[in-house]
């Protein structure tokens, strides 16, 4: 019999949720997700070593204060992830706008399209390219935009089925809603153990599949953030998972027959809701898991941007 991880990609796109070019080169997603961490991460290893010290020499080269300057080496660089990334897999490469402009919706619009353009000039079409974008009311709006443009979005960073509505409504391409972190608060909240069947994320990603399956929206469902692959079994059937490296190849080694969990055949009928802002903002007010979460998770992406912004800064001074 083939490995779960078999069986899983003939029924659900597999994407690999790494900055981690020998792990994508080894097990061959489909699709390629980012973000701050995963680019700082991906940037302290001797492989991008010729390209850290490539973006440090054409910012020196640079005009401009020292904190524009750091920005833009820092945006170069997460090009270059993403770039070394779509070289290796056929679908897409997910690239974050800066965590710090989640609740700009303009500046978010205005970076949106820097990084298509950066990636243009690098000879990767814009179809090659998911922007990412936090699931906050300003975070939809870019995304709406940007899609009329021609530029599909990652709305990440989304944990309440308000959420989700927003952006099917603003006609996001794809959303990314977090099943592990949905977990990790009710196990903290209630100090109960769940089963996969039980498990909370599991849920709020199978009530959003179901949402989107018998309303006929189009935006691709891709469950994330994932702590056990007992979550990804009981998403078997969902439009695309992210995966990280290590729960890939927990997969890869589990044999069994794997059971197909959802499928838009099967998905269980549910009534259109309309969200405005004043209602997204009270549904997701009234989350406290998702309030916290989506605050928490904006947070750390912006510590890491930060963190990759000093190394900029430090290098830059050391080569001055």
């Amino acid at each position: 019999m083939t490995s779960k991880l078999e069986q899983l990609r003939a029924m659900t796109t597999v994407v690999a949720d790494t900055g981690d070019i020998e792990a994508v080169r080894r097990l061959k997603p489909v699709d390629c997700t980012t973000n701050p961490t995963i680019v700082l991460k991906a940037l302290g290893t001797p492989m991008f070593a010729d390209t850290v010290a490539e973006a440090i020499r054409w910012g020196q080269s640079q005009g401009g204060n020292r904190e524009g300057v750091v920005a833009a080496v820092a945006d170069r660089l997460a090009i270059s992830v993403g770039a070394a990334l779509a070289e290796l897999v056929p679908g897409r490469v997910s690239t974050e706008v800066d965590a710090d402009l989640s609740f700009d919706t303009e500046a978010s619009i205005a970076k949106g399209r820097d990084i298509i353009k950066a990636y243009e000039a690098r000879g990767i079409t814009r179809d090659r390219i998911l922007i990412k974008l936090a699931s906050t009311w300003e975070g939809i709006r870019a995304a709406e935009v940007l899609q009329k443009d021609g530029i599909d979005c990652n709305l990440t960073l989304l944990f309440n089925k308000a959420q989700a509505i927003a952006c099917a409504d603003a006609g996001a391409f794809l959303i990314s809603p977090f099943v592990g972190r949905i977990l990790d608060w009710h196990v903290k909240a209630s100090g109960k153990t769940f089963t996969a069947e039980e498990d909370p994320g599991v849920v709020s990603v199978r009530s959003i599949y179901d949402y989107y399956k018998s309303n006929g929206i189009n935006t691709i469902v891709m469950g994330a953030s994932f702590r056990n692959i007992g979550e990804i079994e009981a998403l078997a059937g969902c439009d695309r998972l992210t995966i990280s490296p290590a729960l890939l190849e927990e997969l890869d080694a589990a044999e069994g027959k794997l059971e197909r969990k959802l499928s838009p055949e099967k998905a269980a009928k549910v009534s259109p809701i309309k969200i405005d802002e004043k209602t997204f903002r009270w549904m997701l007010n009234e989350d406290a898991m998702a309030t916290e979460k989506l605050s928490e998770g904006i947070r750390a992406f912006a510590k890491d941007l930060g963190s990759l912004r000093a190394m900029i800064d430090k290098e830059l001074k050391a080569a001055a």
